[in-house]
Formats: C-alpha cells, sequence, structure tokens
C-alpha cells in the first residue's frame, strides 16, 4: 500500500473525528446495557480501526452494527448473545462474499435505490441529533451546539484551522466547566486487556436469531452497497468491490467475539462524516482508533469520564453534519423525476418503518423495475 494513503496531519487529525456522534453513544450505550468489559469493547474497536485504515488507504469507518446496538441496549441482552450473534453475521457475510451473491445482489440494486438509502441514512442521523443529541444538557447544551455549528460554518473550507478540531476543543472546554470529575480521571488509570472467549454454539444460534437476521439488510444495504457507492462518489479513481467491502465486515466480525469486541461494520454516514470533516486518507481512521485503543488500553477504569470530553450537544453536531453530507448524494439523481420519486419512496421507508432498509431496499428495487417496464412497453408499438 503506497504511504501517500495514509496521512496525518492537521486534516486527518480534523477528519478522525466525522464518526464520532454516531459511534460512541452506542458503544456506551451497550456497555452499560449488557454489562461488556469496557476495556475489552474499547481496545478491539480501536484496533479495528487501526487495520482498516492502514488496508483500505480511505477514511472507512468502522462502526457498531446498529440494529444490533439497538437490540441490545433495549433488551439488555447478555453479552456471550452478542458475540454470538456477532459471529453468526460474520459468517453469513463470509457466505455472501465468498459466493459472489453480494456481488450480484449490489448489480441488481439500482442507483436511484442506493441513493435513497443514503438519503433515508441521512434524516435518520439527522432526527437523531435534534431529537435527542442536542437538547441532552438544556440549554446549555443548546447554545453549545448553536456555537459548535457557527464554527463548522464558518471554517468549513479552512484548512490550516480546521473548523472539527475547535469544535473538540470546545467541547473539552465545556467538559471541564460542567462536571468534567479529573479525580476520577486519574483514579482510572491503570493497564488492562482484552478478555478472550469462546463463543458457545447456542450462544451463535441465540445470536443469529435475536440480533443477525435482523441486522442482515441493514447491513448489506448500508455497510456493503451504500459504502461502495460513497467511495466512488468521493475517491472516484479508487475502485473497492462490494466483495471486498464483505470481506473486510466478515473478517472482523469472526475476530472481535474472540476478544470480546462487539460486532462492527462499515458505514456510508462514517465514511461521509470522516471525509465531510477533512479526511482524505487511512491516517484519519488510525487516530481516530488510536483515541479508542489509548482509553481502553490505559483509562479503562475511566472512562465514563473520558467520554464525558465529547458531549452529548458537540456528537450531535457532529452526527447532524454527518447526517447533511450523506444526505447531497441525491443530488445527481434530482434532475429525473422518476429516479428522484424512487430515492425519496426508498428514504421516507428506510427513515420511517421498522425494518427500513429492509423495506426500503425490497420495495424502492421492485418500483424502479415495475416502472422500467411499464415505460418500456408504453414506448413498443
Amino acid at each position: 500500500m503506497p504511504l501517500a494513503r495514509v496521512r496525518f496531519n492537521r486534516s486527518e487529525l480534523a477528519g478522525s473525528f466525522g464518526d464520532i456522534g454516531t459511534d460512541l453513544p452506542l458503544l456506551m450505550g451497550m456497555i452499560a446495557a449488557s454489562g461488556l468489559d469496557g476495556a475489552s469493547t474499547f481496545i478491539v474497536f480501536g484496533l479495528m480501526q487501526v487495520m482498516t485504515g492502514l488496508a483500505y488507504g480511505l477514511p472507512m469507518p468502522v462502526q457498531p452494527l446498529k440494529a444490533m446496538a439497538v437490540i441490545v441496549i433495549a433488551q439488555k441482552v447478555a453479552p456471550a448473545v452478542l458475540y454470538g450473534g456477532g459471529l453468526a453475521i460474520g459468517l453469513m457475510m463470509l457466505a455472501l462474499a465468498a459466493t459472489g451473491l453480494l456481488e450480484r445482489i449490489a448489480r441488481f440494486i439500482p442507483k436511484p435505490v442506493v441513493r435513497g438509502l443514503q438519503l433515508g441514512l441521512g434524516l435518520t442521523l439527522c432526527s437523531l441529533a435534534l431529537r435527542k443529541y442536542v437538547p441532552a444538557d438544556g440549554a446549555a447544551g443548546y447554545a453549545l451546539a448553536v456555537g459548535a455549528c457557527a464554527v463548522l460554518l464558518a471554517l468549513r473550507e479552512n484548512r490550516r484551522a480546521p473548523g472539527a478540531l475547535l469544535v473538540m476543543g470546545l467541547g473539552a472546554l465545556y467538559a471541564l466547566i460542567f462536571g468534567l470529575d479529573m479525580g476520577a480521571l486519574r483514579g482510572g488509570v491503570g493497564l488492562a486487556w482484552p478478555k478472550l472467549r469462546h463463543p458457545a454454539l447456542s450462544d451463535v444460534g441465540q445470536g443469529l436469531l435475536l440480533l443477525a437476521l435482523p441486522q442482515l439488510a441493514l447491513s448489506i444495504g448500508n455497510s456493503v452497497i451504500a459504502t461502495r457507492q460513497t467511495i466512488e462518489d468521493l475517491f472516484p479513481d479508487r475502485k473497492v468491490g462490494v466483495r471486498r467491502i464483505g470481506l473486510t465486515y466478515s473478517l472482523m466480525n469472526l475476530v472481535s467475539p474472540f476478544l470480546s469486541g462487539v460486532p462492527t461494520c462499515h458505514g456510508a454516514g462514517g465514511l461521509a462524516g470522516h471525509y465531510n470533516f477533512g479526511a482524505r486518507t487511512g491516517g484519519a481512521v488510525v487516530i481516530y482508533g488510536s483515541f479508542y485503543l489509548a482509553a481502553g488500553l490505559f483509562f479503562s477504569g475511566a472512562l465514563a469520564e473520558v467520554v464525558k470530553v465529547f458531549p452529548m450537544p458537540v456528537l450531535g453536531v457532529v452526527l447532524l453534519f454527518e447526517g447533511l453530507a450523506l444526505m447531497g448524494f441525491v443530488r445527481d439523481v434530482a434532475p429525473q423525476r422518476a429516479d428522484f420519486f424512487t430515492a425519496l419512496l426508498v428514504a421516507a421507508l428506510a427513515a420511517g418503518l421498522p425494518n427500513g432498509f429492509l423495506w426500503g431496499m425490497l420495495v424502492g428495487t421492485a418500483w424502479h423495475y415495475l416502472r422500467s417496464r411499464i415505460t418500456s412497453d408504453s414506448r413498443t408499438p
């Protein structure tokens, strides 16, 4: 891999924070709900980030599997079942990628449907940011969010002073003023390592039914197909196929369960977020992963204090800009009324229904080919 594809500078540092609004709350939510080992969770998550950044040479994100995370947080799923579910979905994605079925699915899904999935995910992220993250700290949080938005907008094109770095500094200052316990932070310092596990077959079976199957459609649509399209949009000179994305997805989930790591994926939103804040190489993801590695290795006894450095309103602003960047990709199908309608239909289903990405993909694809068939028949003399 050419070294030029992994750079470490201010832009990469700023871009490294582009996906933290998605990742950090989900990780902490799963740790709290299911009693996961915090050190293992952070170390393995960081390790997957570093390896992905080096392997792709792109700001390719690693994210917790969202559908799984929501179920784990809502139902307080046992750690063993979570790790079993991760192993199950890793095996399923490996089978899809190795047999070529994943590529055939990707070729069958038309571009307007992919744009709709990106738009739907962007709407979901913006809604989450505005409904839950930004209001989390009341009036002070709103003021912080407004200030963060102003900084990002004012410094959007400034490479000397990337806005994301100033926003993270603003968040850290806010945390120091509003309750960061430095004593607890110092008291939590200590060396920790991931805990080794051997998932039982019964846990894999239970995780398959409870977690992996509900996750699969979202993973195919967002983690693989939409991510491949977003790479093409942002890095047109880099050709990354869905098979490669599926294989790295599966590899992460075949390794993480044995180290007590949460199931992970790639994601279109994370890629757009890293890029939007300045990342252009895998260096941003390496920097980002190093934060989790350092927190897990050396501060596992004070993770609750470490994450306060990133206040929820700041995470909400990051998430909002990530969502807006992802929504912007729909503009290339906007001039074609029929394709734009398909994208809007898919986005509405994806953002508005349970298992919406599955329904959006199925309904949008069926509508696209049905419309094409009707149009073709109407033109036949």
